[in-house]
């Protein structure tokens, strides 16, 4: 291949995986020593220090991602609503800049469950498909069946996570570059109809003796203590399956040409939060890891600041080279991978439902959240999308308290604080949602 021929778009690859914590891989801290790969990709590669998704929901977060855009806006603001067959997502945007694109695993957006998802609602990944709406509906951890591009069954046995890492080798052998993939893993998810998280034979025997308890778990309850050790066995399972999908690309000689994009569409707090496991705008549901590896990412500088899933759209078309459309609301991440300056004085805006109508901002220091008041309580979020009206629920220094255990709403020492923080939400809901709502003060914390 002459020098003129040599291609210079890169493949791109997102390795999207359900209900993973930031705090479990090396590369953030966890002292568990169950993600080498994904170490060896933080520590060749760019790793966004505080990333926080946009919703702490599979589906809500999904439609986010594939569109650029926020859950209220694509209308999917809760589970069980289907995208729009109208809305351009990621996979239209590769497809148009010369891409085959490709899709692997956990779909969530088509409203079909455990049916096949129509050709309409697969948001335009055409070259490959081997999914299901629910794949919780369609498999189990052991066993079950997705649907490839003619709505047939394809049936696996054997590790859940092993199966779609295979679909995944074959997605990879045949699509022509440059390729786009997402690979969404429903692991480490818990599996609700077995009511519990269920690792490979023999992996949570691994950590049943004195797991790494994060702090903000301890002392707290929930299940945290019967499950971690079934989580980390997961989360050392997917790693491997990873480590899987890197030697294919090594075999196939392209690794150096593909960017590698890690992330989770949430985390989870064991039920230690009102009942939960996400749903709530607390670190451990709001903030995931995220890593970048490849080309415009590799030996580069880790990005401190805060930093929104919402970016991660328009950062991997600007790294493809492709234009980043103006209805995205993210920015780039790349001029700041490149030495470029970033705003230290960065957010991350937060929407929430399912377990409340909630608003959520992350600044690098603060959380402040609001919700709506409801007759059944706090867990009202499922009948409506937004409110005329709020309450303050939570207010957090997480610089003095990153575990969250001392809620500072209503005291009247931080309000200088509270009326910068309401203001700054009210300018995302104004923007963003296009509503003007009534935030009632808390009078008293606790």
């Amino acid at each position: 291949m002459s020098p003129s021929s040599v291609r210079t778009e890169p493949n791109v690859i997102v390795l999207l995986t359900d209900q993973q914590r930031w705090d479990t891989l090396g590369a953030y801290g966890c002292p568990m020593d169950i993600t080498p790969t994904l170490d060896s990709l933080a520590n060749d590669g760019t790793v966004l220090r505080q990333a926080i998704t946009t919703q702490p929901s599979c589906g809500p977060f999904r439609a986010s991602f594939h569109t650029g855009k926020f859950a209220t806006e694509t209308g999917v603001w809760r589970n069980s609503i289907p995208l729009s067959s109208n809305e351009t997502t990621l996979a239209h945007r590769f497809k148009d800049g010369g891409y085959d694109v490709g899709f692997i695993g956990n779909w969530h957006i088509s409203g079909s469950f455990d049916e096949p998802v129509p050709e309409e609602r697969r948001g335009g990944y055409t070259d490959f498909w081997a999914g299901a709406d629910v794949p919780e509906f369609t498999t189990h951890p052991t066993e079950g069946k997705l649907f490839d591009s003619n709505n047939d069954p394809i049936r696996f046995e054997g590790y859940r996570a092993d199966a779609f890492t295979e679909y995944a080798i074959e997605a990879i052998e045949s699509l022509s570059e440059p390729f786009f993939l997402i690979v969404s893993y429903l692991e480490p998810h818990n599996q609700n109809d077995m009511g519990s998280f269920i690792p490979p034979d023999g992996y949570a025997e691994r950590h049943t003796n004195n797991p790494y308890v994060p702090p903000d778990l301890q002392n707290r309850p929930g299940n945290w203590y019967q499950e971690l050790p079934n989580y980390y066995g997961i989360i050392e399972r997917l790693d491997e399956c990873i480590s899987r999908l890197i030697e294919t690309l090594n075999v196939k000689n392209i690794r150096d040409e593909t960017i590698l994009t890690f992330t989770s569409d949430h985390g989870c707090h064991f039920r230690t939060r009102p009942g939960e496991y996400k749903c709530t705008p607390h670190e451990s549901a709001v903030r995931v890891p995220t890593i970048l590896s490849g080309p415009g990412f590799d030996s580069g500088n880790d990005i401190d600041e805060v930093t929104s899933l919402i970016d991660l759209p328009p950062t991997l078309l600007d790294a493809a080279g492709l234009e980043v459309p103006s209805e995205m609301h993210g920015t780039s991440l790349l001029p700041a991978r490149r030495g470029g300056t970033i705003d230290e004085d960065r957010d991350a805006f937060i929407q929430i439902s399912s377990s409340q109508i909630g608003r959520a901002i992350r600044t690098d220091r603060w959380k402040y959240a609001i919700a709506a008041p409801s007759p059944t309580g706090w867990r009202g979020g499922n009948g409506q999308q937004s409110s005329e009206r709020y309450v303050e629920r939570y207010l957090y220094d997480l610089f003095r308290d990153p575990e969250e255990s001392v809620n500072l709403a209503g005291r009247s020492d931080y309000r200088d604080t509270r009326v910068d923080l309401q203001n700054r939400l009210k300018e995302y809901i104004q923007n963003i949602e296009g509503e003007d709502p009534e935030i009632e003060n808390l009078e008293n914390g606790y």
